[in-house]
């Protein structure tokens, strides 16, 4: 038991990025989380984290016994409940991005009611973060860096920015090779009240920001990769929102060496003793499926 423990204090150091949060998780003092991972490195006889004093990050024998270590301690969880489970009931509720939740959460919900059809499930779809005590929810997709919280988030993959056109639009007006090429360009943007017209690219080592113009801005997805289809300009969605477009040729993605770095999506749920076993089960179900997918692979 002790070195399931040991276990079970990589995956909660990968899963929240740092030392002191997998201690607040697991109820531990960072020296009894640091003695963990020194006792793990010690008896595999590889290094497992990297530390400097600004990040944490798992070295790649690290991120490989931490993706074992998650499928072990999910296959106990799931052995201790499967008594439990064997006939789930009761309703969960789930919040994820719209896109992101009619693409790709709402067949993993299906899915899941098929192996549990007396599971009721309320499906949430919103592009803010719903708070999951106020609102009542069980567990939720998040896109983006996380504020700190007392929730548990299990990192499911990444996505990154994708800067598309149409091939009409890129034989009219020419094909953008750096980011400043974009100065002379049609632009559609996205529109939020926090966020400043530009965009970021990474040239480099350092930040290369491309003020904007734009010609069209629009606060839905779907109608921004309607205008990016028909010639209307360049757009920047996520990689999942156009993963469709780009594999039929509808839209051509640009500048991919300039793109900034990936975002995480994380599965957001509240644990601890008192878990319904209705929501171990989907938690463990929907970050096998989601992980899986293709397009959260960056």
């Amino acid at each position: 038991m002790d070195r399931l423990d040991e276990l079970a204090v990589l995956a909660a150091v990968l899963e929240t990025g740092s030392l002191a949060a997998a201690g607040r998780r697991l109820r531990r003092s960072p020296p009894a989380i640091t003695r963990a991972i020194a006792s793990l490195e010690q008896r595999v006889g590889a290094r497992l984290i990297e530390r400097t004093t600004r990040r944490l990050a798992p070295t790649a024998a690290g991120q490989a016994l931490g993706n074992r270590a998650r499928l072990l301690l999910d296959g106990y969880e799931a052995a201790m409940q499967a008594p439990m489970e064997a006939a789930l009931r009761g309703t969960l509720r789930i919040t994820a991005p719209v896109v992101f939740g009619r693409r790709h959460v709402t067949p993993c919900v299906l899915a899941f009611q098929a192996a549990h059809p007396d599971v009721q499930v309320e499906l949430v779809l919103a592009d803010r973060n719903l708070d999951l005590v106020d609102e009542g929810l069980d567990a939720a997709v998040r896109i983006g860096r996380l504020a700190e919280s007392r929730l548990i988030a299990r990192r499911i993959g990444t996505v990154r920015r994708q800067l598309v056109a149409s091939p009409a639009y890129l034989a009219e007006h020419g094909t953008p090779r750096m980011p400043a090429d974009l100065a002379g360009l049609v632009v559609i943007a996205a529109v939020s009240r926090d966020a400043p017209l530009e965009w970021r690219f990474r040239e480099g080592d350092r930040d290369r920001i491309v003020r904007l113009t734009p010609r069209l801005m629009v606060n839905d997805v779907e109608a921004m990769l309607l205008a990016a289809r028909s010639g209307h300009g360049i757009a920047r969605p996520l990689s999942y929102q156009v993963a469709d477009e780009l594999e039929s040729g509808a839209l051509v993605r640009l500048l991919a060496a300039f793109e900034p770095a990936s975002e995480p999506i994380h599965l957001l749920f509240a644990g601890g003793g008192l878990m319904r076993p209705g929501v171990r089960a989907f938690v463990t179900f929907a970050t096998g499926f989601l992980e899986r997918l293709p397009i959260v692979r960056g």
